[in-house]
């Protein structure tokens, strides 16, 4: 009897320690964007995307933690406009042919309530390594109907950064500014 009590509480306390486990999703590259935008003399707003990215997601729901890490391909930077993305991925801006890859690493996920409120990590970015917190607009998990009812966690995010951490440098001779806005619309298919 005591050993059946003992292996039906050790059963319970292994079941409750699976389901708070962190899962892991693999990033949806068709739903995952990445974009910034830089002020143009006050007049317009220069905007550009990152094609390529890849990444992965790690998330606890119920102990409200979890980890990221996306890869953008830098010489994927598309602004529409040919000559304009030469420039962008050239030596003056990000540096492709040298730093082909920027990657985002978060190390906290902070929550106010359920509702996840921000990302904090490093952005690596022209073999440069800075903190960058990045703010949830929206964020989300449902089962896909297109995907099997797999479960998909994304949302929406925004950051303003400082491009000078990473010697993005280019322009401010010129007066443009030195903030740069970050949009980042992520999706990831649990696996």
């Amino acid at each position: 009897m005591r050993t059946t009590v003992f292996a039906l509480a050790a059963a319970a306390l292994f079941a409750t320690a699976a389901q708070a486990a962190p899962a892991t999703y693999a990033i949806d590259p068709t739903h995952t964007f990445a974009t910034f935008e830089i002020d143009h003399f006050g007049a317009s707003t220069n905007r550009a995307r990152v094609d390529k990215k890849s990444g992965s997601v790690e998330f606890d729901k119920e102990g409200k933690s979890g980890k990221v890490e996306v890869e953008l391909d830098m010489t994927s930077v598309n602004s529409g406009t040919p000559s304009f993305n030469k420039h962008l991925q050239s030596a003056d801006i990000f540096d492709a042919e040298k730093f082909p890859t920027a990657k985002f690493v978060s190390d906290k996920f902070v929550f106010d309530g359920d509702k996840l409120k921000e990302v904090t990590g490093q952005l690596t970015l022209k073999g440069k390594t800075a903190p960058m917190t990045i703010k949830a607009n929206k964020f989300t998990c449902y089962e896909s109907p297109m995907l099997q009812k797999r479960e998909v966690c994304g949302g929406d995010f925004e950051a303003t950064i400082d491009r000078t951490q990473w010697g993005l440098d280019y322009g401010i001779a010129y007066g443009f500014p030195k903030n740069v806005r970050l949009v980042l619309q992520i999706e990831a298919v649990k696996q």
